[in-house]
């Protein structure tokens, strides 16, 4: 019997060693194999770099399969191996968040046949006879290369003829070839983007980090599709991350039509696994010339890789909020260095941590201070106080007045307001109860539509009642205004309106948003009203006046966050007016028009309000000033999480100097899908000292956890956000 070798292979459980297993031959890294489990039959990724416990040899299970498919590359284990260290997140779980559904599972995979396909030689001395139609028609196509997708859009049956073909030798395969690269005609440069793209082309070839700090409108996207042309010419990939499903469409369209030739992989969650499959393997196998995608687009293996994008890099969707709590934007960085590529973090508001990196030096800051379209120019923002005005379903009179003088020139309108349905709560007139979720710290939004209420948190929905559940009193009203209420009063006071609203209700397919986006652009909409998936990276051309609605219950958040996101979301979402050649105006409808905050954003003044708020970070001790890790504990029980985190602490010891705690204290939303959350947040000034204690001290935390209540479950958030 031949001597069987030892495999170490990492396995999708939530434990920190790779586990051995037996095979006869020795298995190169990356090698997805099917192992037995317990009870279960795993996928899992051989990586001979581990040293897993020792264990007899008669005590091994032997490897099951070696599965079909690629191996997944060097660079990526190095990659997630990185991100399993940094986020303190079993390597194992780490490795398979990182690939594709499709590469989870203990099957064989296969992607699309990429080849080409022409006729030898004996097959061009071969015509078919003129009767077969058919197969004359598909003879006459295979004079030249053609792929088997091309094939079959001649025929349906043009499979059988190509079957038929290769087993007579009639037809060769070839191997893939990229096209020539073809580029269409680019938009003219102003000097601000000439020198930005002339700074990032400058460092292709090496790591560099860029801000491209551009405000509303400024060409961004235009500065990223002539980088992206050179390095295509140079024959290298490219990596576009964005934060939003509904901006892919938009994208893909304008990079295809910018380069018809070249092969675009789009990945993120709205594909199906074998989309986002082939997606993967054809950037893995270098077909892929762009890779565009959301957040896990990060981790795909590109071996010719050039440039990394990171658009709207200030979007806090780039972090992920379960399981391996990564940040797309760091990775993306950090990635770039490795493979020795420039990166190009585009805002116009950037994060106050890229902000910092660029006082610092590490990022070099491109500013593009005025828009790129010729007459274009930031729109002038109002703050409407509505503290002594009577509104109508949440409208001032002054901005129904605005909307009807836009509509009488036929210009469009956005009406903002962050909180999709019909009213954020429903309540009673004589006691005081409000529609409170029954599993969560959090109220239920009222769908009038749907006859609901819907808890935006866990999902639970419940059948709006009569009468009030504490005291029979039928009077019950919604309060406060939601997208589809003001749907219904614009509907009402300006019935002549074209209306279209635009939240995650309205959009929930990929087909719908594409129908909605059409009629956009078509110019079959008046006003949109809609919540913050238009904030960010649509350009309606026809836009002149935004209206922006209840923002002021973020001045109240007890996040320290808050402020900067609030600024960041109105300066993105007031940046659509206004970005062709009509003049654009934004009105905010405000009970605080003395804030800050508002006045900042009256100037357009991003630098000045982020050096203030930089300012009060440092001050207080917070990030990007320090550093931070929270270690989270949900039970159905207070009791059990926070006595949890009392015996972390007790276990954590007395921390180094400059590492600080705080907590246990119960999360903002303390109740969550059933769940009661607490936390306990470690802070330090330096990075390096913290995570250094942290992965000293998780053996002591995770034999903690393996000694409380079964329903108890933890975390570590390394560089949280919430």
């Amino acid at each position: 019997m031949a001597q069987q070798q030892m495999i170490s292979v990492w396995l999708d459980v939530p434990m920190r060693t790779a586990f051995s297993y037996l095979h006869p031959q020795p298995l190169p890294d990356g090698t997805r194999v099917r192992v037995a489990f317990g009870t279960r039959e795993l996928c899992g990724v051989v990586d001979n770099s581990q040293q897993p416990p020792q264990v007899a040899p008669d005590k091994l299970k032997p490897v099951l399969a070696v599965l079909a498919g690629p191996t997944l590359p060097p660079l990526l284990l190095e990659q997630v191996a990185f991100a399993a260290r940094y986020y303190l997140h079993p390597p194992g779980q780490a490795l398979f968040t990182a690939l594709p559904t499709a590469l989870r599972e203990p099957r064989d995979v296969a992607g699309q046949d990429r080849h080409c396909y022409v006729l030898s030689e004996q097959g061009r001395q071969a015509p078919p006879p003129p009767r077969s139609k058919v197969k004359l028609l598909l003879w006459h196509a295979l004079q030249q290369p053609q792929t088997r997708e091309a094939l079959r859009q001649l025929h349906a049956q043009a499979h059988r003829y190509l079957a038929d073909g290769l087993a007579s030798g009639d037809i060769v395969a070839l191997p893939w070839q990229a096209p020539p690269l073809q580029v269409c005609d680019a938009l003219p440069l102003n000097p601000e983007q000439e020198a930005a793209r002339a700074a990032v082309a400058a460092a292709l070839g090496g790591y560099a980090a860029f801000l491209l700090h551009g405000i509303t409108g400024s060409g961004k996207t235009e500065v990223y599709l002539q980088l992206i042309a050179e390095v295509l010419a140079a024959g290298r990939q490219v990596l576009v991350i964005i934060p939003e499903i509904n901006l892919t469409p938009q994208l893909i369209h304008r990079f295809a039509c910018r380069f018809p030739a070249t092969l675009i992989a789009c990945l993120h969650s709205g594909l199906s696994d074998g989309e986002r499959l082939q997606g993967w393997l054809d950037a893995e196998a270098g077909r892929a010339g762009i890779v565009i995608g959301t957040r896990l687009a990060v981790f795909t293996p590109l071996p010719q890789l050039g440039l990394v994008i990171v658009d709207e890099e200030h979007d806090g969707s780039f972090k992920q909020q379960d399981g391996l709590r990564y940040h797309a934007r760091d990775l993306a960085v950090w990635r770039a260095h490795r493979q020795q590529v420039p990166v190009l973090l585009g805002s116009a508001t950037p994060s106050l941590e890229t902000v910092a990196n660029a006082e610092a030096g590490r990022y070099r800051k491109l500013v593009l201070a005025s828009r790129a379209h010729d007459g274009a120019t930031l729109p002038q923002i109002g703050l409407l106080d509505v503290r002594r005005q009577r509104l109508d379903d949440g409208l001032a009179p002054e901005v129904v007045a605005a909307l009807r003088r836009r509509l009488a020139r036929r210009e469009m309108s956005l009406v903002f307001i962050n909180r999709r349905g019909y009213a954020p709560v429903l309540a009673c007139t004589d006691c005081g109860w409000t529609s409170a979720c029954r599993h969560c710290s959090a109220r239920m939004v009222l769908h009038l539509s749907a006859r609901q209420l819907r808890c935006h948190h866990c999902g639970a929905v419940q059948r709006i009642p009569v009468q009030c559940p504490d005291c029979g009193n039928p009077d019950i009203k919604p309060l406060g205004e939601g997208t589809q209420r003001l749907e219904a009063a614009l509907q009402r006071l300006l019935p002549e309106a074209r209306i279209l609203r635009i939240d995650r209700d309205s959009t929930s397919t990929k087909a719908a948003w594409d129908g909605i986006y059409q009629r956009v652009h078509a110019g079959e909409v008046d006003i949109l009203v809609g919540t913050q998936m238009l904030a960010k990276g649509h350009d309606f051309g026809a836009l002149s006046l935004v209206v922006v609605l209840g923002s002021d219950g973020a001045l109240y958040s007890a996040d320290f966050r808050a402020g900067e996101r609030l600024f960041a979301q109105l300066m993105q979402v007031a940046g659509r007016a206004g970005r062709a050649g009509v003049a654009g105006q934004v009105v905010i409808q405000t009970q605080w028009p003395e804030h800050p905050l508002y006045l900042a954003l009256q100037q357009h003044d991003f630098d000045g309000y982020a050096a203030n708020l930089l300012a009060e970070r440092r001050e207080a001790g917070f990030p990007p000033a320090a550093y931070q890790v929270v270690l989270r504990a949900d039970a159905p029980a207070y009791a059990d999480a926070e006595l949890f985190l009392q015996h972390a602490m007790l276990a954590l010891g007395t921390p180094p100097e400059g590492v600080s705690l705080f907590g246990p204290a119960p999360a903002l939303m303390a109740r969550l899908a059933g769940r009661e959350r607490a936390q306990l947040t470690i802070e330090a000034v330096q990075r390096v000292m913290l995570h250094g204690w942290l992965r000293s001290m998780l053996p002591q935390i995770e034999a903690l956890a393996r000694k409380a209540p079964r329903q108890l479950r933890w975390s570590l958030d390394v560089d949280p956000l919430e």
